[in-house]
């Protein structure tokens, strides 16, 4: 598995309890520090300026910031539930189809 494949499947497995692929209810989750604490140095300054979403079953306490769908325009979900943008999802070899956010999304920040 190559690296991006692997912080992908990380995240899924990480979040795995609290996802719900089809809410309005999300995380950002940043690519490139997950890479880091991977320990994977290469990824980490390629992907540190992308993120992951991550649809929560529920929301999480913290401040929540309400977020026109048409953003996720071109993003991609993969059988985890984690949704990443379309050239992300190009770079690996991970079952993934396109994804189709609510009209309004709620990010919630922890």
């Amino acid at each position: 598995m190559d690296n991006l494949s692997e912080i992908l499947t990380k995240i899924g497995e990480d979040y795995r309890e609290n996802i719900s692929k089809n809410s309005r209810h999300y995380l950002e989750i940043n690519i490139g520090r997950k890479a880091a604490e991977l320990g994977f140095p290469d990824a980490e300054s390629q992907y540190r300026d992308v993120f992951a979403i991550v649809p929560l079953k529920h929301p999480v306490g913290g401040m929540k910031v309400r977020i026109d769908g048409r953003t996720f325009v071109n993003y991609a979900q993969f059988e985890s539930g984690v949704v990443v943008p379309n050239y992300v999802a190009r770079e690996v070899d991970l079952p993934w189809w396109n994804y189709t956010a609510n009209d309004s999304m709620i990010c919630n920040f922890v």
